[in-house]
């Protein structure tokens, strides 16, 4: 038996949100917010928090620096019961933050990387991370030192007999290419939303960029917002309506839907549960601050699930 259910690598920050914002954000003037929230932040970790509040076995490794930040945030994990063990920290070194602006229809995403980049091939525990049934990367294009090795990371998490995910996230140069398409022949899941998918097809048209994307791994799930997600598996499609909710904030909505499929998908249910279930998990992660703050409340977890279910 696995040690862990799921295997994560990637980055962990806390997440500073400001909300009721106006619209128009001119500069020299004093802006004021109705509202903020400090909460768990970075895709990578919201997607492990949620994993095992879920009730899943997960194990993450990082790079932060040994500040109050990268403190918190690591506690922050660790008290949803992931396993921290294998964290690396760098001495003298600012953990990564970021600065979420939440206008009335959209937001303004700010993140100072510090040590979120960091991570190395060199800092992984290949073995622990082989000893899961399953290893999750989240936001590509930020591991800037561990991204010339991940397409040769996936190739060993496949030959340890793992199956694997991949959530590029969004890319802050807009280039989307480099490794990416040596990763994807080691992808058994690919998560995008339908912006990224279409970015990393390459094409202004969606359905164009899906059909180009599901020849190229085996199972694509593309989250769609309010109109649910979609997978594609061996010329298959499958679709699942959202979970209707009243929204306090979207952020990390796809990262809880990444930990609601995977929870299931790891646990061989097929696809159309893993759609739904992925869909409830996205939607309750709206229903308060940021990505993980309606996780960290069991009973209500519960509750949902079970009347959504």
């Amino acid at each position: 038996m696995s040690k862990l259910d799921v295997a994560i690598a990637g980055e962990l920050n806390l997440d500073l949100i400001l909300y009721g914002l106006p619209e128009q954000m001119p500069t020299e003037r004093e802006l004021l917010a109705s509202n903020f929230a400090i909460t768990l932040g970075s895709s990578s970790a919201i997607v492990a928090h949620n994993l095992a509040a879920l009730g899943s076995r997960v194990g993450f490794i990082t790079r932060i620096g040994d500040d109050a930040c990268g403190n918190m945030a690591q506690v922050r994990l660790s008290a949803s019961g992931v396993d921290t063990s294998r964290i690396v920290r760098s001495e003298g070194a600012l953990s990564g933050i970021t600065i979420i602006l939440q206008h009335e229809r959209d937001r303004h995403i700010l993140t100072y990387l510090g040590t979120i980049s960091e991570l190395r091939f060199e800092d992984l525990d290949l073995a622990y991370l082989a000893s899961a049934r399953h290893f999750h990367l989240s936001s590509l294009f930020l591991q800037r030192a561990l991204l010339p090795r991940v397409p040769e990371l996936f190739q060993r998490m496949k030959q340890a007999g793992l199956t694997t995910s991949l959530d590029t996230n969004d890319d802050p140069d807009d280039r989307w290419g480099g490794v990416l398409e040596e990763i994807l022949p080691y992808v058994d899941v690919l998560l995008p939303n339908e912006r990224e998918a279409m970015k990393m097809a390459g094409a202004d048209d969606f359905e164009k960029a899906v059909a180009a994307l599901s020849e190229r791994v085996k199972t694509l799930v593309v989250k769609l917002g309010s109109l649910g997600a979609m997978a594609i598996q061996d010329g298959r499609r499958f679709t699942a309506p959202a979970a209707q909710v009243q929204v306090v904030d979207p952020v990390g909505a796809g990262d809880s839907f990444d930990a609601g499929f995977l929870h299931r998908y790891v646990r061989g249910a097929d696809l159309q549960t893993c759609l739904a279930y992925g869909n409830r998990c996205g939607a309750f992660s709206t229903t308060a601050a940021g990505g993980t703050e309606a996780f960290r409340d069991p009973t209500k977890l519960r509750e949902f699930l079970a009347r959504s279910g």
